[in-house]
Order: structure tokens, then C-alpha cells, then sequence
């Protein structure tokens, strides 16, 4: 438990680093660019993996796009959490879990249950609640509030849940793969995010660079810390996936609401409470009908 309690600190970290950037004039490009070669020094040091071509070669195709897509997560991610606030941000990247789902009987060919069908409506109200836009703006808003940031938001959600699909086919081919895995897809992107600091003749900056080293150290910890709770917990990887969702919500809006004082609606509490049901209904549903 103390690893899986470890992975939701380190991911709700990432979102207040990502909100104390601007603060503190950290470049969140650059930060994202060294965070990746921190990673892939984690790995490395940590990992031990082994190097195999051909899993290159037959998988290049998801290697790539998970290479583009994987930094421009972040980048969204830093942007939502500025816009939006780290409460409906991490609610909302965690309500992307149910894109997975919708793509096992959608794309895969799985069969579809009630209680899929149930989670999928849940998820889609907690989405619809988190992004409301409310008519009035109060005296002091503490986000700008508009459909850019709705779009943020959406744009964030699409990211991170198909990365989560390509990552899921990646571990078809077992958990020996996991660390050539995560080195082959840190590695490439560095070298799309670096190119593209190049190409912008970005002029590096020390509090950056500082800000990059906490972000990979953090990203790490969150991979490697999710893969112990995996572990320990083999006997039922439901509890560390429904674990890792609700308690990266649960933390997230207690941080946000309390430390940011970030202004939520009625109805935006009623999406958070909406995204913790259809984590546990996706996760536990087939207990849930099974007992009933």
C-alpha cells in the first residue's frame, strides 16, 4: 500500500509543479524536455534494461506516436493545471481511463458488459459536470474560464487516454518488457522534444532546467512506484488501478481546494464525485454485480 500511496503523490506532484511553474518562471517545454532524459537516467540506473532491436523494429509504430504524444501530454497538462486548476485537471485526466475501456469492445472485438455501459455513462457525466462553464464570472476568478480551456481539457483527456491504449498493447507482451518499454519510448521522446527547443532556438535557463530534473524524478517515481504496487498486489491489480485513479482525484482536489484555493461549483464537486463512481464501477463492476 505504501507504494501505491507513493505513485499518487508523485502524480498529484507533477500537476503542483506544473501549477507553480508560471510562478516561478519555470519554461514548461524545457522542463518537459530534461525530464525525459531524467527518466531514461532512472531507468537505466534502476531498471537495468536490455536492449532488443527487434522489439523496436515490430513496434515502431506505437513507439513513435506514444514518442510524440507523451510530451505533448504534458505540455497540455501544464496548461490545463494553469487554466483550469489541479482539481478538475487531474479529475479529468483520470476520466480518461474509460477511453481503454470504449476501445476493447469498439476496436479489440471484447465483449461489452453492463457494468462497461454503466462506467462509460458515469464517466461522461463526471466529464460533462467537470467542464461546465458557469454563466457568470466571479469578482476575482482564480482561472481564466472559457471554451479554450474546455478545449484544454478535452484535448488532455484524449492524450493521455490513448496513451494509456497504446501502453496497454505494449503490455500484451509481458511485464519482462517493461523497462525496454519505457527506455525506447523516453528516449524518443527527448529526441522530438529537444529537436523541437532546437528548431525554436530556445535560450535554456537554469530554474528550468532545476524545474525539469523534480519533474523526471517525479515522473519516474510515479511509473516506478505504480509497478511495485503491481507487485505486491498481484493477486488483484484492480485495487492499485481503482487506488491510483481515486487517489489522485481524492489528493488532488485537496490540494487544489485547500492549499490553491481554487473555486469549484456545486456542480463540478458533483462531476468529482461522478469520476469516483465510474472509476470504481470500470474497476469493481463485475464484483459489484456479481454480490447483487
Amino acid at each position: 500500500m505504501l507504494f501505491l500511496v507513493l505513485s499518487i503523490v508523485c502524480s498529484v506532484s507533477v500537476s503542483v509543479l506544473m501549477k507553480l511553474a508560471r510562478k516561478h518562471q519555470i519554461d514548461v517545454s524545457q522542463a518537459v524536455a530534461v525530464n525525459y532524459w531524467v527518466a531514461i537516467a532512472w531507468t537505466l540506473l534502476v531498471l537495468r534494461p536490455k536492449f532488443d532491436n527487434q522489439l523496436l523494429v515490430d513496434h515502431m509504430g506505437i513507439f513513435g506516436v506514444l514518442g510524440v504524444l507523451m510530451p505533448v501530454g504534458f505540455l497540455v497538462l501544464g496548461r490545463a493545471v494553469a487554466e483550469a486548476g489541479i482539481v478538475k485537471t487531474d479529475a479529468a485526466q483520470r476520466l480518461s481511463l474509460f477511453l481503454p475501456v470504449l476501445a476493447a469492445f469498439t476496436i479489440f472485438g471484447e465483449v461489452i458488459k453492463l457494468q462497461n455501459i454503466l462506467g462509460l455513462i458515469l464517466a461522461f457525466s463526471a466529464l460533462a459536470c467537470l467542464l461546465y462553464k458557469p454563466n457568470r464570472q466571479p469578482e476575482k476568478p482564480t482561472h481564466q474560464w472559457n471554451s479554450h480551456t474546455i478545449w484544454i481539457l478535452l484535448w488532455m483527456w484524449l492524450t493521455y487516454g490513448t496513451v494509456d491504449i497504446l501502453f496497454k498493447q505494449l503490455a500484451k507482451m509481458g511485464a519482462k518488457t517493461v523497462s525496454i518499454n519505457l527506455l525506447i519510448t523516453f528516449s524518443i521522446a527527448a529526441i522530438i522534444m529537444l529537436i523541437y527547443l532546437l528548431m525554436k532556438k530556445t535560450r535554456w535557463d537554469k530554474i528550468s532546467l532545476l524545474g525539469g530534473l523534480l519533474l523526471g524524478s517525479l515522473n519516474f517515481g510515479n511509473i516506478i512506484f505504480y509497478i511495485h504496487a503491481h507487485m505486491a498486489f498481484q493477486e488483484n491489480p484492480t485495487t492499485v488501478f481503482a487506488g491510483m485513479n481515486m487517489g489522485v482525484i481524492a489528493l488532488g482536489t485537496l490540494v487544489g481546494a485547500w492549499y490553491f484555493k481554487e473555486k469549484i461549483s456545486r456542480l463540478n464537486a458533483v462531476g468529482i464525485g461522478l469520476a469516483l463512481m465510474a472509476v470504481l464501477m470500470l474497476s469493481y463492476g463485475n464484483l459489484l454485480f456479481l454480490y447483487s
